[in-house]
């Protein structure tokens, strides 16, 4: 794994949930690679002292080559799983104010959640699936990709354009309505096509 990128408000419902605007182009950031962790039943630690936790579940593909100009999904990517983007949402408020990057919001150890990799079933298929997070037992979101407003042939090209795309790259596609916040002990649980995929609790 190498670089970790991340589109904000690629669902409508999400942006307007927060009360933005929907982007005319891709929002994009990216998470130090010390923020991911893989869902596998244990306890991962968030920090305690900096405010409100959301969470955020997407579908979050990896890349088995580099990305040439032209190229589908279908050329570039081999694996995807279902990740949580975890935010510092009061951290994240006030870099906005003061129109800094987001990167204390969303960097922090533990930020970029994902269950263990399985094979990319096309995009035909992924456009046909659902994903799903589920806290304490109780869904809190379900996304549809077909709803995202950047496709992901759209999203490889612009990363393309201006950041660059390698082999071994992890894209977090964005999150639909029903952003939340996190608790300690919270079980969350996440799944695709209602198959179970990974678990995490938190310790804060």
């Amino acid at each position: 794994m190498k670089n970790i990128y991340c589109v904000g408000r690629n669902y409508k419902k999400h942006a307007d949930e927060l009360g933005n605007a929907v982007p005319d182009y891709p929002m994009i950031f990216s998470k130090p690679s010390h923020s991911l962790v893989k869902a596998k039943g244990q306890e991962i630690k968030l920090p305690s002292n900096s405010g409100r936790i959301d969470y955020e579940v997407e579908l979050v593909f990896q890349l088995n080559r580099s990305y040439e100009k032209g190229m589908s999904a279908n050329d570039c990517i081999s694996q995807m799983a279902v990740g949580v983007d975890f935010t510092l949402r009061e951290v994240q408020n006030e870099l906005k104010k003061k129109g800094h990057p987001w990167l204390l919001a969303k960097g922090f150890p533990n930020a970029a959640l994902v269950t263990d990799f399985f094979p990319f079933l096309g995009m035909d298929k992924v456009h046909g699936s659902t994903f799903t997070l589920d806290i304490n037992g109780n869904q809190v979101q379900k996304g549809d990709p077909k709803q995202m407003i950047f496709s992901l042939d759209v999203l490889l090209d612009y990363f393309h354009d201006h950041v660059g795309l390698a082999a071994g790259d992890l894209l977090f596609t964005g999150t639909p309505e029903g952003v939340g916040e996190v608790h300690n002990g919270d079980k969350l649980e996440m799944f695709f096509n209602e198959d179970f995929k990974g678990r995490a609790i938190i310790s804060s």
